[in-house]
């Protein structure tokens, strides 16, 4: 008798699909129409599925192969994908019986057209549901660590020489849990609104408009369509609060948006211009500006901030660059099987050029905060280290003033600006570890032109 697929396994299925050939990002496929039409229950499961998936590949893929009388032999990415989805039901979903993980799992491979895999799927589920504890690992070295986390041993090698062996392991370990989910309070009523709603919310680590989810989906609450709260994480509201104030602003890699709406939010009087290479992106920017007063003077431009046309116009630049991403994997699992060292070379060769871009807008005395969401010092420190080094007139000075101001402004509690002054603040920078600190990992350095 045939199984009948259920609709939320099937999502996950082409989800990870796209994902695997590289046609998405998990968090845009989780917002598409295929999962949006699930009920609530299902949706919340099938994301689960996806980001487990993702998160344990690495292990998930050595207990397959070691339940195949073939490793050598390669897999289809349907039969490849309907295997991790199975094993990761199996080994970290309790709840889920296996014959339901199994036989889906099997009814899978058969839909993506690969029926003669149907007894080779069922054959290794079988397998690792009754081999089925996971394993363990010695994790005092960094290989041991990167084996029991599910992470590739060469990042988690950086990672310990950089940070240390400890830190690292606390990274991984944040990786591999659901990210604490943080609202920024927009309106001084949404607070009281959420709770309203059935939201349960609690003070965030460092900042007084920040706050942490404990309970409820914001998304379907009337305070989150009206704009009166927006979900973003504590460090990247950390770091558009340490960009400060200004009369004429540029946030130079202004897309999606978040960093560039605290900027509104703090500097109401002043003009800001907000730039992206990508029009559309910048249109979807203007949906998290409706909140904000109609005073408001937010200029979007289509730019390209490696080839910036403005000069010695500003007085403060928000120069938040692309980059690898290292310190959002708990949020983004696929940026670990996709980056590799080569990319971070190449990121760190664009962020150069974006940066000494930005430099060149600022007016004389003016501040530019330099930040990117990775752990990488090829990204940060040494992108730093060359801008200033070939870019007489401009120097570095410490975030810990910028913490103190915040401090005295109310927009950071005291507990948390020392927190982050103690464990956070090296050589004047400002880095955030996951796992370490209560949020993603952000880099911030802030520059200034005499």
């Amino acid at each position: 008798m045939a199984v009948t697929i259920t609709p939320t396994r099937v999502a996950a299925f082409d989800i990870l699909l796209k994902i695997e050939r590289n046609q998405g990002h998990c968090d845009e496929l989780l917002r598409t129409r295929q999962v949006e039409v699930l009920a609530s229950v299902d949706r919340n499961l099938c994301t689960n599925l996806v980001m487990g998936t993702l998160r344990w590949q690495i292990a998930l893929d050595a207990q397959v192969d070691a339940s195949l009388k073939r490793p050598d032999n390669r897999l289809s990415d349907e039969v490849r994908i309907a295997l991790r989805l199975g094993a990761f039901q199996l080994l970290h979903l309790d709840r889920i019986p296996a014959h339901a993980a199994i036989s889906e799992s099997v009814e899978l491979a058969k839909r993506a057209e690969n029926k003669f895999a149907a007894g080779m799927v069922n054959a290794v589920l079988r397998k690792v549901a009754t081999g089925g504890a996971r394993s363990t690992h010695e994790s005092s070295t960094p290989a041991g660590v990167a084996s029991a986390t599910a992470h590739p041993a060469w990042l988690v090698e950086r990672w310990a020489e950089n940070y240390g062996l400890e830190a690292a392991a606390s990274i991984c370990a944040f990786d591999q849990e659901q990210p604490p989910l943080h609202v920024r309070i927009v309106s001084t009523d949404a607070e009281e609104a959420l709770q309203q709603e059935g939201i349960e919310i609690a003070a965030a680590s460092y900042l007084t408009r920040a706050r942490k989810v404990i309970k409820g989906d914001v998304t379907a609450t009337v305070a989150y369509r009206k704009g009166l709260v927006r979900i973003q994480d504590e460090g990247s509201q950390l770091v558009a609060e340490l960009a400060g104030e200004g009369t004429l602003i540029l946030d130079c890699c202004a897309a999606p948006g978040g960093k560039t709406t605290i900027l509104a939010e703090n500097n109401p009087a002043s003009s800001i211009v907000a730039c992206d290479v990508s029009m559309r992106r910048l249109e979807q920017m203007k949906g998290l500006l409706r909140a904000l007063p109609e005073k408001t003077q937010v200029r979007f431009q289509v730019a390209d901030a490696a080839k910036l046309l403005f000069k010695d116009e500003f007085d403060l630049v928000l120069c938040d660059v692309p980059c690898s991403g290292t310190g959002t994997i708990a949020r983004n699992p696929e940026i670990r099987h996709r980056l590799k060292v080569e990319d971070i070379v190449r990121h760190k060769a664009r962020q150069l050029i974006i940066l000494k871009s930005a430099m060149a807008t600022l007016k004389p005395h003016g501040h530019l905060l330099y930040s990117t969401c990775s752990l990488e010092p090829e990204e940060n420190e040494q992108v730093i280290a060359e801008c200033l080094q070939s870019s007489p007139g401009y120097r570095l000075v410490s975030v810990k003033d910028r913490l103190a101001r915040l401090v005295e402004s109310g927009a950071c509690n005291v507990e948390g600006a020392a927190a982050l002054a103690l464990t956070g603040v090296r050589n004047g920078y400002l880095r955030t570890l996951p796992g370490v600190h209560a949020c993603d990992g952000f880099f911030a350095a802030m520059l200034v032109r005499d």
